[in-house]
Order: structure tokens, then C-alpha cells, then sequence
């Protein structure tokens, strides 16, 4: 059967923010994601609908993580990423941890050893400060070991932001930090006043479907395009609406290649 050309077809594309979910509570974490941003999620949370969602429109490896929304959650998590990432190929798990979370370093020890290629925290969804105590004791297990990928920038809470964001990659200039959403979701002001020049990479995720496409384009290239990487954050998208507006940014070839895969694939250092 001839594959299906797309806008996008010819090109690598790497989702680097995907939220998955075992199969028996994907469809309810996935409207719980949903109901949080009071959106409709878009796609069934389970790996299995990810791997046909994505795959049929030509994105060959995807980040996958979880939230840990309590302590009790973390190991579970960790586990359960950590299996998806050995049964899945096309799978690169991003642990959790958990601010609460006793003996966040031995944790830490233990994402490492699973494989896992990093971690994700969400400070609205989880409930801290960016720059709290508890937090940056994470990030000193981290640091020079996982980089951190962290939800930024939501309107509705002081949590995540951007400035307090700033604050952390000043004081840990050798923790690797991914800022989704282009570092300012619903702090798009923010973000540009203050993540300008710092050792941040960012994800596009759930930009366009609450910024213009001018706006987006402009906040890409001012952080830098060659700091940036394309993802979804599903199931929150449809995969075909989320491509789709990432080209109509039209942004230069060479450009479109970096932000597909290629900025990510020398971050991880992934063939």
C-alpha cells in the first residue's frame, strides 16, 4: 500500500512531549488533562493510540512521560514508562519525580538505571513553585545526569513562572532544562523578558492553538530556533492540527529540518 504524502512527508519528525497512560486509565487521564485546561483532549492517552496516531502521519519517535500528581505515584511511573521505552523502539521515556517525594535522590538513582533519558515535572499540575526548596532538591540530583523537561507558564497560577524559571537556570547553569511550550504558554511577555539568552532548550507544544502564528514564529526565533524542538503534548492535540500549524509557519527549510529533529537528536545525542 503507497504511504499517504503530507506537507510534512520527507522529513524526520520527533515528538518530543507526549503524555501516555496505561491502557486500563488512558481514557480517563486523558480527559482529566483535558478537563484541567477545560479542553476537549483529542486522542485516547494510551501508547497504543499514540503509535497509530502518530505514526500514520510520519512522526517516527515520540518522548514519553507521565505526571506524578502524588508521592505515592513516582516508582509506578517510573516502571511503567520504563517498560514502554524496552517494548517500544520508537519510545524515549522521561521519568517522574515528585517534590514531596522522600529520598528524591535515590529515585533519581533509579531513573538512571532503568534507562530512562530524562525527566518531566508540571508545577500547575503537581502543585510547586519552580524555584521552592523541595524543587530545587530535584534538580540538584539531576543535574549533569537528566534533563529536565518542565511545563511553563499558565495564567491561571504563579507556579511555573517564567521569571521563577529564569531564577533556576541561573542557579544550576549545568542542569540541561527543556521549557515547553515555548517557555510561555500564557506568559508570552514574561518569557521574553526574562528566558532570552539563558542555556534553555524549548518545546513548540500547545503554542499556536493559544498564540498566533506570528507570535509563535517571533518567540521561536528570538529564544533561538536552533534551541527548539517540535512536540505535540498529547493526547491534548489532534496530531494532523498540530502539524499542520507547525508548517504553516512556514519557517525556512533548514530550519524546518532543526526544529523536526534535528536540535533534539544532538541534545540527546540520538542517531
Amino acid at each position: 500500500m503507497e504511504e499517504k504524502a503530507f506537507p510534512w512527508s520527507g522529513y524526520e519528525i520527533i515528538d518530543t512531549h507526549t503524555h501516555v497512560f496505561p491502557s486500563k486509565v488512558s481514557a480517563k487521564a486523558a480527559h482529566n488533562i483535558g478537563r484541567f485546561y477545560d479542553l476537549p483532549s483529542r486522542h485516547d492517552g494510551s501508547c497504543e493510540a499514540l503509535l497509530e496516531n502518530g505514526k500514520a502521519l510520519g512522526v517516527s519517535r515520540f518522548v514519553i512521560c507521565s505526571v506524578a500528581t502524588t508521592p505515592h505515584q513516582v516508582r509506578d511511573i517510573n516502571d511503567f514508562i520504563a517498560a514502554q521505552q524496552r517494548e517500544h523502539p520508537e519510545f524515549i521515556g522521561f521519568g517522574a519525580l515528585h517534590p514531596m517525594l522522600p529520598e528524591v535522590g535515590a529515585e533519581a538513582d533509579r531513573i538512571v538505571s532503568l534507562g530512562l533519558r530524562g525527566l518531566k515535572l508540571h508545577p500547575d499540575f503537581q502543585r510547586f513553585d519552580i524555584d521552592c526548596p523541595e524543587a530545587y532538591e530535584i534538580y540538584e540530583a539531576i543535574r549533569g545526569r537528566l534533563p529536565l523537561l518542565v511545563h511553563v507558564g499558565d495564567d491561571r497560577y504563579d507556579y511555573s513562572r517564567p521569571a521563577k524559571l529564569a531564577r533556576v537556570a541561573k542557579d544550576f547553569p549545568d542542569l540541561e532544562i527543556i521549557a515547553a511550550h515555548l517557555g510561555g504558554f500564557r506568559k508570552w511577555d514574561e518569557a521574553w523578558e526574562y528566558l532570552k539568552g539563558l542555556h534553555i532548550k524549548y518545546d513548540v507544544s500547545s503554542t499556536m492553538p493559544v498564540a498566533s502564528i506570528g507570535r509563535t514564529r517571533k518567540q521561536l526565533y528570538y529564544l533561538g530556533v536552533e534551541n527548539c524542538f517540535f512536540g505535540t503534548d498529547y493526547p491534548l492535540w489532534n496530531y494532523r492540527e498540530a502539524l499542520e500549524r507547525f508548517m504553516s509557519l512556514e519557517l525556512p527549510e533548514e530550519d524546518m529540518v532543526r526544529v523536526f529533529s534535528g536540535n533534539f537528536k544532538e541534545f540527546l545525542h540520538l542517531r
